[in-house]
């Protein structure tokens, strides 16, 4: 798996994810963010030309090495200063209080310890500051939930973790955020992959 996940996967995912219809979800989801801001999942870079001028700073987290190379053209394109920081969303190297806002995009279905994750971006995050999350997870529909539970076990090992059944609001407002705004539906695609949640926090 270490030659997969390294090499492989941070490819796949920039070419899945990277495609032109996502480009609207992803200036939505980081509209209103503003000054420093922690990502984690950073990826390959994908929200780099989504943030708005506001943005100042990013502090990027990525534990793929692949992912942080391939970012590179989209940083030096950006107006935004990156910082890559970390590894990990569950250990922040970061001060308490140390950003004004935080962005996950097709990320919390992934990382094993989530709920630690969310506590540690409560922890970086300044009283007030906004988590803004875009991800995918389980659907409403029974008929589409049903097969998302089949296909979540491949779905895991396919894609490092992975999970298609995971509630992000759910998750946020269990970690301690307030939900300010949740937008839900399906975008174009297969159904147990495309029940996408655009929604925005504050730390109380």
């Amino acid at each position: 798996m270490g030659f997969y996940r390294e090499q492989v996967l941070p490819r796949l995912v920039d070419r899945a994810c990277g495609s032109k219809g996502y480009d609207r979800w992803r200036r939505e989801v980081a509209a209103g963010l503003s000054g420093t801001v922690v990502e984690i999942g950073f990826g390959s870079g994908l929200n780099m030309p989504a943030y708005p001028a506001a943005v100042e700073r990013v502090y990027a987290v990525e534990p793929a090495s692949l992912g942080r190379r391939l970012a590179a053209r989209r940083i030096a394109d950006s107006h935004v200063h990156v910082d890559h920081v970390g590894l990990h969303g569950e250990t922040l190297p970061l001060e308490d209080d140390s950003c004004d806002g935080a962005l996950s995009t097709f990320t919390l279905c992934t990382i094993p310890p989530v709920e630690q994750a969310l506590a540690e971006l409560r922890r970086v995050l300044r009283p007030g500051g906004r988590f803004h999350f875009l991800e995918h997870g389980l659907a409403p529909d029974p008929s589409v939930a049903t097969w998302q539970r089949r296909i979540e076990p491949a779905q895991k090992r396919l894609a490092d973790g992975c999970h298609l059944t995971r509630d992000p609001v759910a998750l946020v407002e269990a970690a301690g955020f307030q939900i300010d705004h949740v937008e839900q539906r399906y975008a174009r695609g297969p159904k147990p992959w495309t029940y996408f949640t655009r929604g925005e926090a504050i730390n109380p």
